[in-house]
C-alpha cells in the first residue's frame, strides 16, 4: 500500500513543480499587410491550453510542456505551426489563397476573402470553444444558445419532430435555410413538421445527424444567397466544416440531467443525457493528405412534465421530452494526387432510435380496450431513423483556374412504431404493438466549380462559374394492416393503432424530380476600400419549370476601424417532395377530444377537386445593409439591419370539418372528421436588426471576454391567398390559429449577454439569455400569450493536467419554465407548448475532456 501511495505523490509533486515552470509566452499575430488579425486562435500543441489574440493582435498564453509548440489559425488565412522559445513572439498569417484548396468563408466564392471584409454578415463558431464552455451536446441546441437569429426547439407531442428539432434562421421556415458540409448541399430530412411544431408544415435539415466532435467550425451566412448556392437559401446558409486536424487525439465524456420539478413520483432528476465521443487525425505524407476520424454516441432519457401545478386540467399522464439513442460515425479525408490536385472525401453515417410520448387513453375512453389496459394506457411512438452522406471530389489547377468537381449522395430514412397500444377494432385480441411505415427522402448531386483570381484587374477580380446537376426521390411507405385497418367498422371503434395511426397503401408513393443549374458570380475590389459582388443563377426543376436569380453586394471601408455593406438579392424555395407528396390520416385532439384529420396530398383526387393548384416555388427579395466596427484596441461592434419579403409561402392551412357546407359532403364520404391541405398560401415580410457587440479586457492576471448578441425580428403575414371551391375564406383557409405558427418561429427578440473569464487553468462562463413573448392561439381561438423569461447559464471548466480538463456547470440555473396553460386547450396536451427557452428546466452537466 506504502508504494502505490508514495509513487502517487511522487506523481503529483513532479506534476507541480512543471506547472510551477511552465513559462509565459506572449506574442503578436498580423497578416501578410503587417496588420493585427483579431481573435486568431493560439494553442499549445497537444494541450487544452490555448487562448485568442485581442483587438490589438497580441495573446499571452502560459505554457504547460518543457518545450511548447504553438497552432495558429484563424479564418481566412493558412494555418501555422511555430517554436515558442521564448521572448516576444511574432508571427505573419498568410491569406488562404496560397494554399490549393485551403479555408473559404461561406458567401464567397474568393479564396482571399476573410470573414472580416465579407459583404455579408457572416458568424464563424469555434466549436471546440463552445463545447468546452456549455452544457449543450448537440448542434442545434449549441447553436440556440450562441447565435441570436437562430432558433430550435425541442419538441413534444408531435409525432415525428420530436426526434428531430426543427430549427430557423431569422425567423423564416426551416426550409428556408440551406445547409452545407464543407461548402457542399447536404440533404434535407424525410419528416414533415406537423402539430403544434415550430415550422408547421415545413421540411429541413437534421443538423443533429453530424456530431460535434467532428466539427472544427459552423459558419452562418445571415443573408440571401439562392443565387449564390440555390434552392433554400431564402433566408441564409449555414456551412458546418469538419476537423482536419491531425496528429492528435480528443475524447469527451460528458453527462447531464434535469430537475425533475414536475412529477406524480419523488425522483429528483431525469432527462440523463450521456455522450461520449472520440476524434483523430492522421497525416498522410508530406503534400497535406490527412484522415480525420469521429465516433459519437449519445443517449437521452425521457423527461416527466405533465403533473404540472397551476395547470387547469390534465390531458396526458406522460409528457416530456422522448428518449433518444444516437450513434454516429464521421470522416474527412484529402488525398494529395500532385502539388497542384488532391481528392477529397467526406460523410458519415447516423442511426437514432427513439421513444416519443403520445396522448393518454383514459380507461372509460372509447378507443380504450378495458381487457388489455384496465387502467388506460399511454401510447408510445417510436421511430427508427437512418441518415447517411457521402461527398468524393477532386480539386485541381488547370491553367489559371481552379476546378472542383464533386459528387454527394444523401439520404434519409424514418421508419414509425407504436408500442404499449392497441388496435380498438379487433377488440381483446388486439396486439400492443404496430409497424406504422414511414418515409425516405435521398439526392444525388453533381457539381463542377471553376474559380480565377486576377490579381492585376483593379486592386483584385475573382471570377467563379459552374453547373450542377441534382436528382432527388421521396417514397412514403405503409405500415403493417393492423396499425390502420379497422376490423369491425359496424361497431363503430377506432381503426388503427392508437397513438399514431399506420400509413395506408393509399398514401404510398414514389415520386423523384431532376433539376438543372448553372451559375456566375464576380468580386471586383475597385480599390483597397471598395469591394463590388454580384452573383446570376439559373434553375430548372422538371417539376414546375425554371427560375433566375441574382444578387448585389458591397462593402466599403470608411476608415480602418469602421466598414459598411450592403446586400440585395432574389431567392426562391423549391417546395420540398415531401410537402407535395405527403398523404396521411391521423389523429389529432381538439380540447382533448380525438378527431381523425386527413392530410391530402398535393395533387390528390381531393384537393383537384377542391381547386387547390399544384405546389410552386417561393420567391423572394432581400436586404442587408451592416456596418462593422472597431471601436478602440478592444471594443468592436457589428450591426446589420435586414428586410426579407416572402411570396406564395408554403405552409398547411387550417382544418375544414365534414359539417362544411362547401366540402363537408367530400370529407364525409372519405370518413373522416378533418381535411388540410398545402398550399402556397402566404406572403409575409419580415424586418430585423442583428446586433453584435464584444469587449475584451484584462482582468488581474486573466482575460475577461464579454458579449452582447441579439436579434430583433418582426414578421408581417401581408396576404393569404385562397383558390378553387375556398376562393374568399382566408380567415379560414390559413386562419389566425395557424398564422400564430409561423410567426411563433419569429420571436420578437433574442438577447445573449455573456461574461468569459480565463486565469491560467481556470475558466467561468456566465451567460444571459432573454427570450421573448409568443403568443398563440388556443382550441377556443382565445390567445395564449407566452411571457418573456431570462435564463442564466453558469460554466466552471479546470485544466486538471496538460491534457486533461473537466467542466461543470448549469443551464437555467434559476430553473425558469413557460407561462403555463391549461393542457386542455394546448396543441401538445401539455401546460405550454413548444416554446424558444425550452420546458424542462434547470439542467446540471459535468464533462471531461481529453486531448493528446
Amino acid at each position: 500500500m506504502k508504494q502505490p501511495l508514495l509513487a502517487l505523490t511522487l506523481c503529483v509533486v513532479s506534476t507541480s513543480m512543471a506547472l510551477a515552470q511552465g513559462q509565459t509566452l506572449t506574442g503578436k499575430i498580423v497578416d501578410a499587410a503587417g496588420k493585427p488579425v483579431i481573435g486568431a486562435t493560439v494553442v499549445e500543441k497537444g494541450t487544452n491550453n490555448g487562448t485568442a489574440t485581442g483587438n490589438d493582435g497580441r495573446f499571452t498564453l502560459k505554457a504547460r510542456t518543457a518545450s511548447p509548440r504553438l497552432q495558429i489559425s484563424s479564418i481566412g488565412y493558412a494555418s501555422q505551426e511555430v517554436a515558442a522559445s521564448g521572448g516576444d513572439i511574432s508571427v505573419s498569417l498568410a491569406d488562404a489563397s496560397t494554399g490549393l484548396g485551403e479555408v473559404q468563408v461561406v458567401g464567397s466564392r474568393s479564396q482571399n476573402r476573410s470573414v472580416t471584409d465579407s459583404p455579408s454578415p457572416v458568424d464563424v463558431i469555434d466549436l471546440r470553444e463552445v463545447t468546452t464552455k456549455t452544457g449543450q451536446l448537440d448542434v442545434n441546441q449549441l447553436l440556440q444558445f450562441v447565435a441570436p437569429s437562430f432558433n430550435s426547439n425541442r419538441q413534444t407531442g408531435s409525432d415525428g419532430a420530436d426526434h428531430v428539432d426543427p430549427a430557423t434562421l431569422r425567423g423564416l421556415g426551416p426550409d428556408q435555410t440551406l445547409v452545407l458540409v464543407n461548402g457542399k448541399r447536404q440533404h434535407q430530412s424525410a419528416l414533415v413538421n406537423l402539430f403544434g411544431t415550430r415550422g408547421r408544415g415545413n421540411t429541413g435539415t437534421d443538423l443533429n445527424v453530424i456530431p460535434a466532435a467532428s466539427i472544427e467550425r459552423i459558419e452562418i451566412l445571415r443573408d440571401g444567397a439562392a443565387a449564390q448556392y440555390g434552392s433554400d437559401a431564402i433566408a441564409g446558409v449555414i456551412n458546418i466544416v469538419l476537423k482536419s486536424s491531425v496528429k492528435e487525439l480528443t475524447t469527451n465524456v460528458n453527462y447531464g440531467a434535469y430537475d425533475a420539478k414536475y412529477r406524480f413520483d419523488d425522483q429528483q432528476f431525469d432527462g440523463g443525457n450521456f455522450n461520449a465521443n472520440v476524434n483523430y487525425g492522421v497525416g498522410l505524407g508530406e503534400r497535406g493528405s490527412f484522415v480525420n476520424a469521429t465516433l459519437d454516441f449519445n443517449q437521452r432519457q425521457h423527461t416527466q412534465r405533465a403533473n404540472v401545478p397551476n395547470a387547469d386540467g390534465l390531458a396526458r399522464r406522460e409528457y416530456g421530452d422522448p428518449q433518444i439513442r444516437n450513434l454516429s460515425a464521421y470522416l474527412n479525408s484529402r488525398f494529395a494526387l500532385s502539388e497542384k490536385s488532391y481528392v477529397y472525401v467526406f460523410g458519415g453515417g447516423n442511426k437514432r432510435q427513439g421513444d416519443a410520448y403520445a396522448w393518454t387513453r383514459f380507461a372509460d375512453d372509447d378507443r380504450n380496450v378495458p381487457a388489455i389496459y384496465p387502467n388506460g394506457f399511454d401510447p408510445i411512438i417510436t421511430s427508427d431513423i437512418w441518415d447517411a452522406s457521402g461527398v468524393v471530389g477532386l480539386r485541381t489547377q488547370l491553367g489559371g483556374w481552379e476546378l472542383d468537381v464533386s459528387n454527394n449522395f444523401g439520404s434519409n430514412r424514418f421508419e414509425y412504431g407504436v408500442k404499449n397500444t392497441l388496435n380498438a377494432s379487433l377488440g381483446a385480441s388486439s396486439p400492443t404493438r404496430f409497424y406504422a411505415g414511414g418515409f425516405q427522402l435521398q439526392q444525388d448531386v453533381v457539381n463542377l466549380g471553376l474559380t480565377r483570381n486576377y490579381k492585376t484587374v483593379l486592386q483584385g477580380l475573382n471570377l467563379a462559374v459552374g453547373a450542377e446537376a441534382r436528382r432527388e426521390w421521396y417514397s412514403l411507405f405503409a405500415g403493417e394492416e393492423a396499425s390502420y385497418r379497422n376490423y369491425s367498422p359496424q361497431s363503430g371503434a377506432a381503426s388503427g393503432s392508437q397513438g399514431f395511426p399506420g400509413f395506408q397503401p393509399s398514401d404510398a408513393i414514389k415520386a423523384h424530380r431532376d433539376n438543372v443549374a448553372a451559375y456566375a458570380d464576380a468580386e471586383l475590389s475597385v480599390t483597397q476600400r471598395w469591394l463590388l459582388a454580384g452573383a446570376l443563377r439559373y434553375e430548372h426543376y422538371s417539376d414546375f419549370g425554371s427560375t433566375l436569380n441574382y444578387k448585389a453586394a458591397t462593402r466599403y471601408n470608411l476608415t480602418e476601424f469602421l466598414t459598411l455593406r450592403g446586400t440585395f438579392s432574389t431567392g426562391f424555395r423549391a417546395p420540398s417532395l415531401a410537402q407535395i407528396n405527403f398523404n396521411s390520416t391521423f389523429t389529432n385532439f381538439v380540447n382533448g377530444t380525438p378527431v381523425e384529420v386527413l392530410l391530402a396530398r398535393n395533387n390528390s383526387a381531393v384537393t383537384q377537386k377542391l381547386g387547390i393548384p399544384s405546389l410552386k416555388q417561393e420567391t423572394s427579395s432581400s436586404a442587408n445593409v451592416g456596418l462593422t466596427s472597431r471601436l478602440g484596441s478592444s471594443l468592436s461592434l457589428t450591426l446589420d439591419g435586414y428586410y426579407i419579403k416572402v411570396k406564395d409561402r408554403v405552409v398547411l392551412t387550417s382544418q375544414f370539418s365534414a359539417d362544411d357546407p362547401v366540402i363537408g359532403p367530400d370529407l364525409q364520404a372519405l370518413n373522416v372528421d378533418q381535411a388540410q391541405f398545402f398550399a402556397n398560401a402566404a406572403d409575409t415580410r419580415s424586418l430585423g436588426l442583428d446586433v453584435v457587440l464584444s469587449h475584451t479586457a484584462t482582468l488581474g492576471e486573466g482575460r475577461l471576454n464579454s458579449t452582447v448578441a441579439a436579434n430583433f425580428n418582426h414578421l408581417k403575414i401581408d396576404r393569404v391567398r385562397t383558390s378553387g371551391r375556398l376562393t374568399g375564406r382566408e380567415e379560414e383557409f390559413f386562419g389566425a390559429r395557424e398564422q400564430a405558427f409561423v410567426k411563433a418561429s419569429a420571436p420578437p427578440s433574442k438577447i445573449n449577454l455573456t461574461f468569459d473569464y480565463q486565469l491560467g487553468r481556470f475558466g467561468a462562463l456566465v451567460r444571459f439569455v432573454r427570450f421573448d413573448k409568443v403568443t398563440l392561439i388556443d382550441w377556443n381561438g382565445d390567445p395564449m400569450k407566452y411571457d418573456p423569461r431570462i435564463t442564466t447559464d453558469l460554466t466552471l471548466n479546470y485544466a486538471l493536467t496538460n491534457q486533461l480538463q473537466l467542466i461543470v456547470g448549469s443551464a437555467n440555473l434559476f430553473n425558469r419554465y413557460p407561462t403555463l396553460f391549461d393542457p386542455q386547450l394546448t396543441e401538445t396536451g401539455g401546460a405550454w407548448d413548444p416554446v424558444q427557452m425550452g420546458a424542462n428546466g434547470r439542467f446540471y452537466f459535468a464533462k471531461l475532456q481529453a486531448r493528446f
